[in-house]
């Protein structure tokens, strides 16, 4: 099948090379006139497990311009970013205003692919997979189509870093079509990714997909939440957070499954904080009875402030390092990093600190681990240290003070 991509970002370009490897020609266009050369030096500028065997292999064609995709591609993929500001995105408390997300980049795609499929004469099919809030297509998208396309919305659940394990292997596709339109189908898309995993495809209308991607992240962003308040009871309790979060994991059939439910720093990335502050804004538009969304964020930011207050509980001679400002293990991205929120409540709050990915650790200090990356667990602190940990994963040290959140 002929693939085209409009957008080879963080999300765009692994999604291209994976499709590519199930034997898919593929042709892409982008506004960073770098991408073709990442293709070219097979080497690109972020983290991505897995991508440098088909970063190796690829023969991804860059073309000049969107028009020609679109004579190029039967199916073409839309991941261009919906934007918001920095204020919104959770390493920073909450601003009292709320905003929808910019669509600016993604209409400007979507009206392009549309007038140049108009222009070429070429019926095509349309994937947008950025998220959107519910009710996005019908009021910004809808009105920029054409006869010539075929619009699906196809939102990916996916992490940053990981886009090529989560996209070959998810737990389901959800695919979202315009039931008004005429001729509308979803076939071909359903038979692409027939070719790419077996899973289940679960197909309702535009808007209620819309929901459930945003829905989805909320639903991850609540067990997070709980997960870190149980953290912090089990700490001023006396109780074992690891025992509390294993024996939940069990039960499968009303708490879903055990992911993110292990206490240790709220959620972030480029989506999570973001879609909840986002959703509070359509609750106070809507009048929801109770603004779960903001609820959601606000303790969030609250399980922060009190690790921030931890850290200056301590010894006040040691100087504060905060080691880890990426929002998840073994990545180097730093959008809505709840290790940052907590920095920058330190800082509200006056407390000096340093805040690094890597650091001297043969000086003595209060180190926070902020990220829980795999090289921290080596580090030999210096004797005399202090040791904050919300993961419970840094072993006794001697003359080291570990302080393994919610772990006794």
């Amino acid at each position: 099948m002929r693939v085209g991509f409009v957008g080879l970002g963080k999300l765009g370009l692994p999604v291209a090379l994976a499709v590519e490897s199930k034997g898919h020609n593929v042709v892409g266009y982008d506004i960073n006139p770098n991408v073709a050369k990442y293709l070219q030096d097979k080497q690109i500028p972020f983290k991505e497990e897995g991508i440098q065997p088909l970063l190796d292999n690829n023969k991804i064609e860059i073309k000049e311009n969107i028009k020609e995709v679109v004579a190029a591609s039967d199916i073409i993929f839309i991941p261009i970013q919906t934007p918001h500001e920095a204020q919104f995105e959770g390493a920073t408390r909450m601003p009292d205003e709320r905003r929808d997300f910019d669509y600016t980049w993604l209409k400007e795609g979507v009206k392009a692919v549309s007038d140049s499929a108009e222009e070429l004469g070429k019926y095509v099919t349309v994937v947008v997979i950025s998220t959107c809030l519910p009710g996005t297509y019908e009021r910004e998208i809808k009105p920029l189509l054409n006869e010539y396309v075929n619009y699906i919305y196809n939102p990916f659940f996916i992490a940053m870093g990981t886009v090529l394990a989560d996209f070959l292997n998810p737990e389901f596709v959800l695919i979202g079509r315009d039931v008004e339109q005429m001729g509308f189908h979803v076939a071909g898309l359903e038979q692409f990714y027939s070719t790419i995993h077996d899973k289940y495809c679960f197909i309702t209308d535009i808007t209620t997909a819309e929901g459930i991607k945003v829905f989805y992240n909320t639903f991850i962003t609540t067990k997070t939440v709980l997960a870190n308040i149980y953290g912090e009871m089990a700490h001023k309790l006396g109780m074992d957070v690891d025992d509390i979060s294993a024996a939940l994991s069990f039960a499968t059939d009303r708490i879903i499954s055990p992911k993110y439910l292990k206490a240790g720093m709220g959620d972030g990335g480029g989506c999570h904080p973001r879609d909840n502050i986002a959703l509070s804004h359509i609750a106070r538009q809507v009048n929801l009875s109770h603004n779960i969304f903001e609820d959601l964020m606000a303790a969030r930011e609250d399980h922060a402030e009190w690790l921030a207050d931890l850290i200056m509980e301590q010894d006040t001679s040691l100087s504060t390092i905060i080691l880890g400002r990426s929002f998840k293990p073994e990545t180097n991205i730093e959008t809505g990093s709840p290790a940052i929120l907590v920095s920058n409540i330190l800082a509200e709050k006056g407390h000096d600190h340093a805040h690094l990915e890597d650091a001297n650790t043969e000086q003595r200090a209060l180190w926070f681990i902020g990220t829980q990356h795999e090289r921290y667990r080596d580090i030999k602190f210096k004797e005399g240290s202090i040791v904050i940990d919300p993961f419970g994963y840094i072993e006794d040290q001697t003359g080291v003070k570990v302080i393994r959140i919610g772990r006794p």
